[in-house]
């Protein structure tokens, strides 16, 4: 009989029998038993191509190796999973609750489950993996192995679960993923993973987030917390956001943020959500044109810039800062890898893509994209001064269905 903890089957890729991958695993479902028993493991949460998360039943598991889960033949249904009445998701809703140790009544975090399978070839929880709760912060409390009945509280409704060690078995996800996961969540549990991420991780799962939820996240935050959320978010997405938010909550946020970020945030929200005004980042890739093919290259290095913004970099007479600079044309990235790293950017400059205006509405900017194969277009305003750029991803964003984040319309 091999003992299995389920944290470390967070996000293994789940074999078929020819080797295929046929997606990775995201949750582990139980079913509770009567009389408080241990629960039983139903199957696991697969997600695969598109996103979609299916059920596969734990009879079809084969093996569980290290780096990955064998499946064996047979068909696979691919139907959206939805949870049924009755059952647990083993990280979503088991990892971080507080339970009590019975014998000791020693308050402990649930930090791990483990499931063995019995003669009858069934998956049992059998063993808790719990940690005492010190109350000191400089101070882990001891780590404890139990059986399931030696502990109360696993599958009460808790009053108040952390989310750390759901993160940290997941800490590797893309954000999109994370974001789906949270889309699976109660409100109750949202708000707690959501509190336990930090700044910069949360924005960007807000931005693969649909905006009904975007905004019952941020409005559970604190309003310090969520005007620093919204400082890490790309700008145009926190402008969009910000115009999903009451007038009132939409100013106090503004009032508690950093002023030059604050400034950013009131320009875009001037101008229509439809326009490329409304669509532009505040903070492209910019150099002044006596920059080095090398400098160049090492700011479309930096790991916070995203690639469809480090695909191009424009030059602007200084100051260089959005709206101040002065437009002078733009270099491509493939174009600053040709080029010596010592040649100036202004020898390379692509003089012939003409900026738009922000007033330019959606339609036009699509048509303008598409026709130069570019993955981001300048904005400028009348005076030639560098605006902003409108990427790919966020007019994607805006002529795909304002739905098309809701995994529940798959």
């Amino acid at each position: 009989m091999t003992r299995i903890f389920l944290a470390r089957l967070a996000d293994l890729p789940v074999l078929d029998p020819y080797g295929d991958q046929l997606g990775r695993i995201r949750d582990v479902v139980l079913r509770m038993r009567l009389e408080n028993q241990a629960p039983r493991i139903t199957g696991l949460v697969v997600e695969i191509q598109h996103r979609r998360r299916i059920f596969v039943p734990i009879g079809r598991i084969t093996a569980f190796e290290p780096d990955t889960v064998m499946l064996g033949t047979g068909t696979v249904n691919v139907r959206q999973f939805k949870q049924h009445p009755g059952e647990l998701l083993a990280f979503a809703e088991l990892l971080d609750r507080k339970v009590t140790i019975i014998e000791s009544g020693t308050i402990a975090m649930l930090v791990d489950v483990a499931m063995d399978q019995n003669r009858a070839h069934e998956w049992l929880i059998t063993k808790l993996a719990v940690r005492e709760q010190t109350g000191r912060l400089t101070r882990r409390g001891q780590l404890h192995q139990l059986d399931w009945h030696e502990v109360q509280g696993v599958i009460t409704v808790p009053e108040e679960q952390g989310a750390a060690h759901m993160l940290a078995a997941f800490e590797q996800l893309h954000p999109a993923d994370l974001a789906n996961m949270l889309q699976d969540l109660s409100f109750k549990r949202r708000a707690e993973v959501a509190a336990a991420l930090d700044d910069e991780r949360l924005a960007d799962v807000l931005e693969e987030l649909p905006e009904n939820d975007q905004v019952e996240i941020i409005e559970s935050l604190q309003a310090e917390r969520a005007a620093d959320v919204l400082e890490a978010m790309d700008p145009d997405d926190a402008a969009d956001l910000l115009g999903e938010l009451p007038e009132g909550e939409k100013e106090e946020l503004l009032r508690l943020m950093r002023p030059e970020d604050a400034a950013d945030m009131r320009r875009l929200l001037h101008y229509s959500a439809n326009t490329a005004g409304g669509l532009m980042t505040t903070n492209p890739v910019i150099v002044s044109p006596d920059a080095t093919i090398a400098q160049a290259l090492a700011k479309i290095r930096a790991p916070e810039i995203s690639p469809v913004v480090a695909a191009q970099v424009y030059v602007c007479r200084s100051p260089i800062d959005t709206p101040t600079g002065r437009y002078l044309g733009v270099v491509h990235f493939q174009r600053l890898l040709r080029e010596p790293p010592s040649s100036l950017v202004s020898s390379a400059l692509d003089t012939d893509l003409d900026p738009i205006d922000p007033q330019t509405p959606l339609p036009e900017v699509t048509r303008s994209l598409a026709t130069y194969d570019l993955m981001a277009i300048p904005v400028v305003d009348s005076a030639d001064r560098l605006l902003g750029a409108v990427t790919v991803d966020d007019v994607l964003d805006h002529i795909l269905p304002t739905d098309w984040r809701d995994r529940a319309n798959e």
